[in-house]
């Protein structure tokens, strides 16, 4: 059986996003190839950087020193024009220190990033232009982030029109979607649900109701859905970044044997987890 072109479907998260870049170094490690990428919110950041990159170490690093809150400071003032808790300048100036002037068309790995027309609620795939304008359109969390020009489109996050881009990454030309959704496992439990006690707590559980119902059909296009358990993580809390990156290498692991037979990648070795599975199942 020729090997089929393999596709990641990362989806937003925030915090919980950091399971992707776990997914992405257990594939990397088994000698998995990554043949496109297409990511939403969080989803965009970590899979724009490796289609940019190649550097999973350099994923992983980011992963254990990221602290958001001593770089990105609140406005001083709620009533700011543009209405939102982080300003412009400094979300840009983050990303332009690790992306410059890199175009999304120039990638060696190809690259989509999804974000939303805040003006009509329209699905956006973006597929070239400037890495840094179109990461960050599709993290552009409302209230968190104020909505980002593109294209003379006003955009918000991705999540509220594709949360796990399963579709964009097949038109990709991905032959086998490997879908990572990190944010609507909790819905199929509510007892997990975030308490409500804040705006914030409001907006994210709401966020994650709409994201869910419009994730169920996306995730039907995937030929696998990794859920790396990352339930009781908060999505803008990143202090227990690696641990959630460790979450998304294990979940990876244990489907690694399934990834393997259902892309039809030949084996250059086998994981101990592997070896397990196939001492179980044959």
């Amino acid at each position: 059986m020729k090997p089929k072109k393999i596709g990641l479907a990362l989806g937003g998260g925030g915090a919980k996003g950091f399971a992707h870049i776990g997914v992405i170094k257990t594939l990397v490690d088994a000698g998995i190839p990554i043949d496109c990428i297409a990511g939403t919110s969080m989803g965009a950041l970590v899979g724009g950087y490796y289609a940019a990159t190649k550097n999973i170490r350099r994923l992983e690093a980011i992963a254990a020193r990221f602290e958001p809150e001593k770089r990105l400071s609140p406005r001083a003032t709620a009533l700011d024009h543009k209405g939102a808790f982080f300003r412009d300048s400094l979300v840009e100036k983050l990303l332009s220190e690790e992306f410059h002037n890199i175009k999304i068309e120039d990638l060696e790995i190809p690259f989509a990033a999804v974000a939303t027309d805040a003006r009509n609620g329209e699905e956006v795939v973006i597929k070239k232009g400037r890495m840094v304008d179109a990461l960050r359109a599709s993290a552009a969390l409302p209230i968190v982030f104020s909505p980002a020009e593109v294209g003379g489109r006003l955009l918000i996050d991705g999540g509220l029109s594709n949360p796990v881009p399963a579709d964009v990454v097949r038109e990709l030309g991905a032959e086998y979607v490997i879908a990572v959704d990190v944010s609507s496992r909790w819905l199929d439990r509510p007892e997990q649900m975030i308490e409500v006690r804040d705006m914030y707590s409001i907006i994210t559980n709401s966020l994650s109701v709409i994201e869910y119902q419009i994730g169920k059909t996306i995730l039907k296009t995937a030929d696998i859905v990794l859920r790396p358990p990352v339930i009781r993580f908060e999505g803008l809390s990143f202090v227990h970044n690696l641990e959630i990156l460790e979450a998304g290498e294990n979940e990876a692991k244990y489907h690694l044997r399934e990834i393997r037979r259902g892309a039809g990648y030949p084996k250059t070795y086998r994981t101990p987890i592997e070896e397990f599975m196939d001492f179980l199942f044959g």
